[in-house]
């Protein structure tokens, strides 16, 4: 329960933060570089939740280890259609 309480307080506090400085860039002409700082940061943070996903759920991602092989496969599908393949080393 303390801890819910604690993220709450703390997205709430970061939250009206950015909003303060969002609205003194706006409307306060001697705004300055802080307030410029912590806009672009927030809105920098509030794009990373969309692309953050478990690997597993990730649809079409590459499993851990399996890199090489999907690479040797699309090398070796190349040289079947006639495009240039180095050889496998």
């Amino acid at each position: 329960m303390a801890g819910r309480i604690v993220r709450w307080g703390a997205a709430l506090g970061f939250g009206a933060l950015w909003w303060w400085s969002v609205l003194r860039l706006a409307l306060v002409p001697d705004a300055g570089v802080l307030e410029g700082a912590v806009a672009a940061g927030g809105w920098g943070l509030s794009l990373l939740p969309v692309h953050c996903m478990p690997k597993a759920r990730a649809v079409g991602s590459t499993g851990s280890g399996r890199w090489r092989v999907v690479w040797q496969e699309s090398r070796r599908r190349r040289a079947e259609r006639g495009g240039r393949a180095r050889p496998a080393e």
